[in-house]
């Protein structure tokens, strides 16, 4: 090494690492993500968590038996959900706060899944990917309402399988793919829309390889994709024959659907971005066809896919993270029926597991550019400018989750 030569800042892979201890780091997470929610560990039920909440004749050994055998006997059957709302009810009756507070740790739990993830796929910027995933208000939704136990407890277990994946992908031991393919199957009957994990396992192999092959990458996944499509078939029959998915409100066009897709992508894309003005219940568009400018959300839609994979032998990265966000966001862009759709094309909690990819990319992008121009940045910046962006999130999100302390914080009834 030369004299007159700079010594390098140390690599954006090694900068990442502010805490290295996982023990250390889940206890921050759990302190911070109760730090952001407090403002709604006090909220009453609102909307559909009395529905979810163990009904009076479900709350013997019978009904337990009932949530698994009889799909109607609850509002939506996703049984291990419903399982776990018995057992809660067995503990503490209905005592609110610790519903909240079961959501609170699952949430903490998902955002050190998605560190260990990250690190073991070596993208820089992990820590702050998942203390954004934590922390971003976007997120409130899904932790602060009491029935969205559906999206902790499914993220937990398929983010979970994930992981687990990720090991067997390099060991190749029969053990870590049984209990990988076991997770993922408890993830579906948390909630069905974690189906499209095989396909972002194949997403995230394209982008690490640059290719992917036959034996290797696709036929260990055959038996997922095949749970996942049986999964999604059978909530898809369930919205339709049990829940209410059809009727005047539902009879929407091919078109019709690719309109709203394409809005519904920039939606949930800019409220990552931007989370300003989130609701619990967003305005329902007006889709029509004759209205031209509507066309420009699928049509801008797919000009940024064809930008991003004309770059691909350059960036992979930025092509992954669309190909993963659009695809975890499927089942709820609008080609599949689902009941909150007539009263709003899109919410907050549908984006939960897709966040991931927007954010890893974000975060990604952020400590490049630190580690870029750490030469003209004081040293305690180049943690100061992550940091405050995490303080920054956590107020909004302990703002936004006030909405939830009760039906008349949001000016909603509490019934649909």
């Amino acid at each position: 090494m030369g004299k007159g030569r700079r010594r390098k800042p140390p690599p954006v892979a090694e900068q990442k690492e502010l805490i290295r201890n996982p023990w250390l780091f889940a206890c921050i997470l759990i302190i911070a993500v109760a730090l952001s929610y407090s403002s709604a560990w006090s909220g009453r039920p609102i909307w559909d968590d009395d529905a979810h909440i163990t009904k009076t004749e479900l709350r013997s050994l019978g009904g337990l038996a009932q949530i698994w055998i009889n799909p109607g006997a609850t509002q939506q059957y996703y049984p291990l959900v419903h399982s776990a709302f018995w057992l809660e009810h067995k503990i503490w009756g209905d005592t609110v706060w610790p519903y909240h507070l079961v959501n609170v740790l699952l949430h903490a739990f998902s955002a050190f899944l998605v560190w260990r993830i990250l690190l073991r796929l070596k993208i820089p910027g992990t820590w702050l990917a998942a203390g954004i995933f934590a922390l971003h208000p976007v997120q409130v939704e899904s932790v602060a309402w009491i029935s969205e136990l559906k999206n902790m407890l499914s993220g937990v277990l398929v983010l979970s399988a994930a992981l687990l994946y990720l090991r067997f992908d390099q060991s190749r031991k029969r053990s870590e793919y049984t209990g990988a393919l076991a997770l993922f199957a408890l993830g579906l009957l948390s909630k069905s829309v974690v189906a499209t994990l095989p396909a972002a396992i194949l997403v995230i192999f394209w982008w690490k390889r640059g290719k992917l092959a036959w034996k290797n990458d696709l036929i260990p996944l055959l038996p997922f994709f095949a749970f996942g499509i049986a999964a999604g078939a059978f909530t898809a029959w369930m919205e339709r024959t049990h829940i209410g998915a059809q009727g005047n409100q539902f009879a929407l066009s091919f078109l019709d659907r690719c309109l709203i897709a394409g809005r519904a992508f920039w939606f949930y894309l800019v409220k990552l971005l931007w989370p300003a003005e989130l609701t619990f219940i967003y305005p329902r568009w007006h889709v029509s066809p004759s209205v031209w400018w509507q066309y420009i959300f699928p049509l801008s839609a797919l000009t940024l896919l064809v930008i991003l994979w004309k770059l691909r032998n350059r960036w992979r990265g930025p092509l992954a993270a669309f190909l993963l966000f659009t695809g975890l966001l499927f089942p709820a862009l609008g080609f599949i029926n689902v009941y909150p759709f007539l009263f709003s094309y899109v919410a907050d909690h549908f984006q939960y597991i897709a966040s991931i990819a927007v954010i890893t990319l974000v975060s990604a992008a952020i400590v490049f550019l630190i580690d870029k121009f750490s030469e003209r940045l004081l040293p305690v910046a180049r943690h100061a400018i992550p940091i405050a962006l995490l303080v920054a999130l956590g107020i909004l999100t302990w703002r936004q989750a006030r909405m939830y302390r009760d039906a008349l914080s949001h000016n909603i009834a509490t019934e649909p």
